[in-house]
């Protein structure tokens, strides 16, 4: 089957769940014989590994993206002026100051993207659609969030080819964009959802989250769970101080704080004194701010010696950095659709400790792999932490149901054959109705 997938990159510079799902799908993908040409938008991809999309341009360059919403001349500029800005070069360095700009003031943007053909970055659509056009016809089209969905309809009308559209944490985004920006936006992939042909959700609460927000028939909707490629994951043991860790994007709005004030709790017990805290998954923009604030917090208190912000992200890094950790918290607020980072856990046999909200209660119910708690403070989190960091013999049973089920539920061999039979109904169904209209 030829399968085109088009996703956003991130540029590389902080732990991004939805680049590292899709850049394992497609090389599991083509493990299993399934011809796949991944297209990049906005920005390079992060990937585990070799640069998988080198051969293909990014589309939808993050600086021409921004150019053409702000100034008008720039929605007719020729081509080659654009792709001085599409440079990896220049896009490089747009990665690295992507930070600076938050969901709040971009909801303009996000509205015209989700306009597709009638949205301020058109030329953008139609150079994507024209070099589509030009390669061998795909079976299918995979979109990789529904932040894209303003692409499908061109696409389709261009290609004639099912699409299948991925969602994963768009309300993240959405619901901090200004009130009327983010109606505006909801409205706007309410509907277009009619230009997909499937829906593929990464949990089953975001399936039922989505369908709502969506007014969406369940029916179309299929869960498909993240796989991660656990070769070379290690089982994590250590006989020294107990160790807490987190691994996502260092910043303030994925919990950081809460978890840095909840070791800041636990290290004041009896017992506790060498408790250290290691934090793994890059940083943007002003990221750097919040974490410069949150050192000079640890050292007033006398604890920045045993708090350790690591630098690297990538999978031998990671794979490393989990084997040293008697337990995993990345206390995001809102919780979310997934969470790649427990999944990596529990392939190193580590327990992890969330918040009940979002996909949480669903993955650890599913696994064993930890446990969940009421609430959203330090308090409430340093409380579910603690009988994990004080009886090695139950983190490490509840690290092993994890393993045990990273293996069985979340490999990403497992998740690209769940995806095959996704592509094979679609393709089949509009098959049939191409069939039943030329009948007509």
């Amino acid at each position: 089957m030829k399968i085109v997938h088009v996703l956003p990159g991130s540029g590389g510079t902080f732990y991004c769940e939805n680049c590292l799902r899709d850049t394992a799908l497609v090389q599991a993908l083509r493990r299993q014989s399934q011809d796949v040409i991944l297209v990049p938008m906005y920005l390079p991809l992060y990937t585990d590994g070799p640069d998988i999309a080198r051969d293909t341009p990014v589309f939808f360059g993050g600086i021409n993206v921004y150019l053409q919403q702000k100034l008008p001349m720039f929605r007719n500029t020729p081509r080659w002026v654009d792709r001085l800005f599409d440079s990896r070069w220049m896009l490089s360095m747009a990665a690295r100051r992507e930070g600076r700009t938050r969901a709040a003031g971009m909801g303009e943007m996000t509205l015209s993207m989700l306009r597709g053909e009638d949205g301020n970055q058109a030329k953008e659509l139609e150079r994507m659609v024209t070099w589509l056009a030009e390669i061998e016809k795909p079976d299918v089209v995979h979109l990789s969030l529904s932040m894209l969905i303003g692409l499908a309809r061109r696409i389709k009308q261009v290609l004639n080819v099912p699409i299948v559209c991925t969602m994963q944490d768009e309300d993240q985004w959405l619901d901090a964009l200004d009130p009327t920006s983010a109606a505006a936006c909801w409205d706007a992939i309410r509907e277009r959802t009619a230009d997909c042909d499937r829906f593929v959700t990464v949990s089953n609460y975001y399936r039922d989250s989505m369908a709502a927000r969506l007014q969406l028939d369940p029916s179309v909707i299929e869960p498909v769970h993240i796989g991660v490629d656990l070769t070379g994951y290690q089982v994590a043991s250590h006989d020294g101080p107990p160790v807490i860790g987190y691994l996502s994007k260092l910043c303030q709005s994925l919990g950081l704080d809460t978890l840095i004030d909840a070791f800041m709790i636990l290290k004041g017990k009896t017992g506790l004194e060498d408790l250290q805290l290691r934090a793994m998954g890059g940083l943007i923009g002003d990221d750097r701010r919040f974490l410069q604030r949150a050192r000079t917090r640890l050292a007033r208190a006398g604890m920045d010696g045993d708090a350790h912000f690591l630098p690297d992200l990538d999978r031998a890094a990671r794979i490393s950095f989990l084997r040293d950790l008697s337990v995993l918290s990345v206390p995001i607020p809102r919780g979310e659709a997934f969470g790649m980072f427990m999944v990596e856990a529990w392939a190193a046999g580590v327990p992890v400790v969330q918040p009940r909200v979002g996909a949480f209660p669903e993955l650890i119910d599913l696994t064993g792999g930890g446990v969940h708690y009421e609430g959203d403070s330090p308090e409430a989190l340093a409380t579910a932490l603690e009988p994990l960091l004080r009886d090695r013999a139950l983190a490490r049973e509840l690290g092993e149901r994890g393993r045990e089920a990273a293996h069985r539920e979340f490999d990403v061999e497992t998740m690209a054959r769940r995806m095959i039979s996704v592509y094979e109904s679609v393709v089949a169904e509009h098959a049939a109705q191409g069939v039943h209209a030329a009948s007509s």
